[in-house]
Formats: C-alpha cells, structure tokens, sequence
C-alpha cells in the first residue's frame, strides 16, 4: 500500500519505519515550520531503527509539502500529540479523496473527530475512513541523524475504532496489515478512555515538579519517578477514568491491567509496576513542565474527559485537581482555554444514548 505518515517526532518515525521495513511505499511528511525533523531523514534516505527493532529502510518521499505527500496516497497515519491532529487535518484540506483511510495514531481524546472537524469533513461521512487507535503502537524516542529508538512494540492491547463506528471494519482491514492483533473498540469514547497517559504522566510530572526542575529532567521518569504516594494520585485519576466509561457503558481496562496486557508491565499495580516495567525501562524524564506531559495530558485530555464527565453527571474531583494544579505549574489556565471540549467536537447535543453509539 501507498502510506503517508504525517509526523516525524519519535512516533511518526517508527510507524514510518515498520510499515516500510513491511514492504509499503512510505512518505513521511512535517509541516515546513518543522522541516529540520526531517532533513536528516531526507540527506539519509529513510530511517535508522535502534532498539526492539534494529536496521535500516529507505522512505518513498521526505517532504513539507502536503500534495506531495499524499499523492497515490491509500492510508494516511496522523502520529503526534493532541495539538498536532488539527494543524494536520487542516493541512489535508482538499487532498483527501472517497476511499481513503486516516488513523489518528493515538486517539489522545476523540482525535478522529478533532481531525475530520479540521479537515472539513462531516462527522458521519463514511466515504473517508477516519479511525483512531487507543495508544501508540510504540514507546519511542526520535534519536539524531534519522534515528528513532523503540523500547517497546505492542503486540496485543491495541484498540482502534472509526468514527462513525460503521467504518471500523475498514480500519481494522488496514491496520491489521501490520498491527495484526489490533483489537475492535465499541467506540472511539472506548479508545479515548483507554489511553492511559492522563493516568500516568501528571501525576509524575507534578509530584517531581522540583526535580524536573532542578535536574532538567536528569533522571528515569518511571524508575525513579514513581512511588507509593505517586501510585495513590494515579490510582484515583484512575478510579474517576473507570466510573466515566461505566456511565457511558464502555468497557476499558484499569490501568496497570492494560499495561500488563500491552507487554509494558510485569506486575498490575500503580507502583513498581511501572518502577519496573520492562517496556518503561530506560526513559528519562521531560527536560521542563511545559512539556507535553501537561500540555497535552492536561490542556487536552483531562479537560476533554472531565467536561465528558459533566456531560454524563459523572464527578471528578482528583482530575479537575490536577487541572488546577497543572495550570499553576505550568503557567497555562488549561481550563480556560478549553482546547478539546464536547462542543468543540460536536458532541454537546448528544444524548448518553447517542453518544454510546456514534
């Protein structure tokens, strides 16, 4: 198949890598204000993988143009933060055609819906399959001169859905060429509330603010980061994630249980399961608090997820917490600024029944 990546962060790289090293015609794209990421791959011609998956294989096109890029295209994977699903879908803006596939790799929160409202496509239209998955397929980091390594590749716990759902089947059949235990979500609310990195990335981000701080970020983010009192803040955020699936009838996994299940983790529990995990094993903390871990865990899920939770009368103390605090931390009033909400997405009208069955 003809697969444009949209992405070239450690995530767009690795997708970009494995899909190619199987055979498919890969173009990885940035945008031109991102052009750096991708001149080492350009000067080199593809992509270096180190780690769980090692060689080398050569790309397609390595462009910022966006024609470019999606021309002949049959599958286009948008790989990055939250922040970046809509910059991408308005950049697809009249490139798209009736049969394509687009996968929001990872959801992050309702991400397949943020991409088609940018993109100009309507929320129920079947013609362009546009899915999400749960999470990243891969704990990566993009290293210097084309590199990426993975310290991790998930073979099973990977949940995707369409949106409309009628459409997963279409998803599946593609991603299922590369990603072959790929398991069907109910819904994207059932991706979307899987994703556990609003779960686990505050929480350790906050409670070692002083550290990241004074280190720079000199230190093992889950082998050092994380303690019993840690555990208990993520195990609570968790514990309002579980009661906001019930409310909306989806089934999702606490979790240290997914993680297990996704080969991260040995042992089931908010503490030295992740202080041990074999697939965390190695990776340092953020360099600052304005990073991702807040901006977009916080500023986009946590915000999308507790105004779900309003929707479905749900409370959510410790989550609005962590806004709160965040939003100190970091210097942003994430809940002011409302980056993802169910009116921003088109969901506020929507019934509990209405929702549970997009």
């Amino acid at each position: 198949m003809n697969i444009a990546v949209l992405g070239a962060g450690g995530g767009g790289l690795a997708v970009a890598y494995e899909w190619a090293s199987q055979g498919h015609r890969v173009s990885l794209y940035a945008q031109p204000a991102h052009d750096h990421h991708l001149a080492p791959v350009r000067e080199r011609g593809g992509i270096q993988a180190e780690g769980l998956l090692e060689g080398f294989t050569p790309l397609a096109r390595v462009t910022s143009d966006i024609g470019e890029a999606l021309e002949g295209v049959e599958v286009v994977f948008v790989v990055g933060p939250a922040y970046a699903t809509e910059p991408f879908g308005a950049d697809t803006r009249g490139h798209l055609r009736p049969g394509m596939t687009v996968v929001v790799c990872p959801s992050s929160c309702v991400g397949s819906l943020a991409f088609k409202h940018a993109a100009g496509l309507d929320l129920y239209d079947e013609s362009i399959v546009v899915g999400e998955t749960s999470t990243l397929p891969y704990a990566a980091r993009a290293s210097l001169h084309a590199s990426v390594r993975i310290f991790h590749r998930l073979d099973t716990g990977l949940l995707a859905a369409a949106a409309p759902r009628s459409n997963t089947p279409r998803l599946l059949g593609v991603l299922r060429e590369v990603y072959r235990n790929t398991e069907e979500a109910a819904s994207i609310f059932q991706t979307t509330l899987q994703n556990g990195n609003p779960v686990i990335h505050p929480a350790v981000t906050l409670l070692n603010a002083a550290l990241i701080e004074r280190t720079g970020g000199d230190f093992m983010f889950y082998e050092e980061g994380i303690t019993e009192a840690v555990g208990r803040l993520m195990k609570t955020v968790d514990d309002e994630r579980l009661a906001i699936a019930r409310a909306l009838g989806v089934e999702i996994l606490a979790e240290p249980d997914i993680g297990v299940r996704q080969g991260y983790m040995s042992e089931p529990n908010y503490t030295t399961g992740y202080s041990t995990a074999p697939g965390f094993r190695g990776i340092k903390a953020q360099q600052e608090l304005r990073h991702r871990y807040l901006t977009e865990d916080v500023g986009y899920s946590l915000v999308f997820v507790t105004d779900l939770a309003r929707h479905l009368a749900v409370p959510t103390p410790t989550m609005d917490a962590v806004i709160h605090i965040a939003s100190i931390v970091a210097g942003v009033d994430f809940a002011a600024e409302r980056a993802r909400t169910m009116d921003s997405m088109g969901l506020s009208g929507l019934t509990r029944e209405q929702l549970a069955a997009f």
